[in-house]
Order: structure tokens, then C-alpha cells, then sequence
């Protein structure tokens, strides 16, 4: 069975939920995701992950300012589709559209736990050994819809937000594309989230990326993870700002505050030692912590970002 839908999401995971969703047979007559902004490099005005994607399929696009505006939500229905769905989009879903059409959300943890922009790094800086993948049918509360399906995750012991949302994505496309079976065959059935395990998962920001070395190094390893490889934790080496991309946990004490322990780059926190493995000096490239230690003239000073 195919069902027609507009689709709204804007960066990687929501291109491959679009992938599996096309190669289930279901058709997306429209693709909606956030406005061109600058990029990288230079600042450039680039398109988004998935806007990029529709480009690339020939799939019709629009890039609102906002999905709610009387004119775009007039643009979604004219399409005929039988339902929205949205992953990862970015912009809030009013009224007019949650009552318009069964609206399914995709959402990367498990409901109600997580509910929020970043559900998947906040449950990597919690160390969690399990979370999973949701679809949702949408109402005006933030992830409080009642619940259609999900699927549990396994998380690696060192696996980084990256490599956890793409496993994520390919999850909840199967997931998503076997309710809208169900939808279009009228058996699709929701439960209400249950009021106990409620958590919240509010967008990273720049109180979250410094490392704090008065922590364990178990809990700056999970930080590292959680924002890896899109933002990045960061500290300061001799005043300098870092980005720290891959790091591990080590019982061994550090030899000083930063050491260079034959040719391991070691920083001592609150509870054994942080291996910093991968780092990004200022306006330059990410680079192995062994190659830094073999170029570095400053002094290994080690302050929080």
C-alpha cells in the first residue's frame, strides 16, 4: 500500500527516513524543510541535509519561514496527501495543521523519555546503555502525542551521537513507513504516553560544550560522544579554545592537570583520567592527539572552554 505525504525535516537523519519511506512505495508530492542559512567555511548560504535530497530526487520543495503561515499550509493541502510527517523539522506545528491530517512525528528516544530537540545527545551525556526510536501521532504538547510504535537501540559503549542517529533513522523510516501501511489500511492504533519516566531533552547549548575536569572522565568521555561529530565539547589548551571530537575514559591518574604521557594526550578530571584522542585546534582542522603533541610549541595548560 502507498500513502501520499508531505514530508517536513531538515538535517541527515530526516534524509534517510525519506530514503527508506521512497523505497517503500509511499509518495511525497512535497518536501518542507528550514530556509537556506549560512553554512561551514565562509558562511555561505547552504540548503539543508534534506532540502538538498529533494533537490537531487526532483521532489517539489518549499523552505518556509515558518510551516504555519496561511499561504504554506494552503501550498501542503492543495498537495492531496493523506498525512504530514515530520522529523527532526525544527519549526513548531500549529493548529491548523495537527487538525487538518494524521500529522507523524519520528522521534529519536523513547516516549516519554527524552521529549525535546536533542533527545539523543542528552541521553548519550546521561550514559545510557539503551534508547530507541518513536513514531508519534503529533498534538500541540512538546512530544506528548500518543504513541504508535517504537523500537529499542542498543548503545554502543563508545559509539557517538553520529553513529547512534543514523541507526536511529534507518529505524524509524521502517517504523514509519509500516504505520502509514496501517494507516492507509485503517488499522493504525495509538496508545496514550504513559505519566511516569517523563524527561526532557532541551536543544544543546553553549553551557554544554565546555568540559568540566572537575567531573569523572566517564561523564566528559559521554559528553565528548553527545555532541560528536556535529558540534563538538571544547576546552582551553594555553588559553587557547579546543573542540574535543573523540575522547575515552582511563582508570590511570594523569600525571599533571594535561599531560603528554608518551604520546598520549591525558587530562586529569575528578575521577581518573580523560584520553583525549581527536582535537581541533582553532581555525584549524581536527587532527589525532598524537600529531598535535608531535607539532605543539605552547604549554599544556588545560582550562575549561
Amino acid at each position: 500500500m502507498a500513502v501520499r505525504v508531505v514530508f517536513a525535516g531538515s538535517p541527515e537523519p530526516a534524509v534517510a527516513v525519506l530514503r527508506r519511506l521512497i523505497a517503500a512505495g509511499h509518495e511525497v508530492p512535497l518536501v518542507v524543510s528550514q530556509p537556506d542559512r549560512p553554512r561551514g567555511r565562509g558562511g555561505r548560504e547552504r540548503p539543508t541535509p534534506l532540502a538538498a535530497e529533494a533537490e537531487r530526487l526532483g521532489l517539489p520543495l518549499v523552505r518556509p519561514r515558518t510551516i504555519n503561515d496561511p499561504e504554506v499550509v494552503a501550498r501542503l493541502l492543495e498537495t492531496g496527501a493523506g498525512a504530514l510527517v515530520v522529523v527532526a523539522f525544527g519549526q513548531i506545528i500549529r493548529e491548523a495543521l495537527l487538525s487538518a491530517w494524521p500529522c507523524l512525528n519520528v522521534h529519536f528516544s523513547l516516549l516519554p523519555a527524552y521529549r525535546g530537540a536533542a533527545p539523543v545527545e542528552r541521553a548519550l551525556m546521561d550514559g545510557v546503555t539503551e534508547t530507541g526510536v518513536t513514531i508519534m501521532q503529533m498534538d500541540a504538547g512538546l512530544d506528548t502525542g500518543p504513541l504508535i510504535s517504537m523500537e529499542r537501540i542498543a548503545v554502543g559503549a563508545d559509539e557517538d551521537a553520529g553513529s547512534l542517529l543514523g541507526r536511529l533513522a534507518e529505524a524509524g523510516g521502517d517504523l514509519l513507513a509500516a504505520a502509514l501501511d496501517d494507516l492507509e489500511a485503517g488499522r493504525l492504533r495509538t496508545t496514550p504516553q504513559p505519566e511516569e519516566g517523563v524527561s526532557l531533552a532541551p536543544k544543546i547549548g553553549d553551557d554544554d560544550l565546555p568540559l568540566d575536569f572537575s567531573r569523572p572522565a566517564r561523564a566528559l568521555a559521554d559528553q565528548v560522544r553527545a555532541l560528536s561529530p556535529h558540534i563538538g565539547a571544547t576546552c582551553t589548551i594555553d588559553g587557547q579554545r579546543f573542540k574535543v571530537w573523540r575522547a575515552a575514559a582511563r582508570e590511570e591518574p594523569a600525571p599533571a592537570p594535561l599531560a603528554d604521557a608518551g604520546g598520549r594526550l591525558l587530562a586529569r578530571t575528578g575521577a581518573g583520567s580523560l584520553q583525549i584522542l581527536e582535537l581541533q585546534p582553532p581555525g584549524r582542522g581536527r587532527m589525532p592527539a598524537d600529531a598535535f603533541l608531535r607539532g605543539w610549541r605552547g604549554a599544556l595548560e588545560l582550562g575549561t572552554g
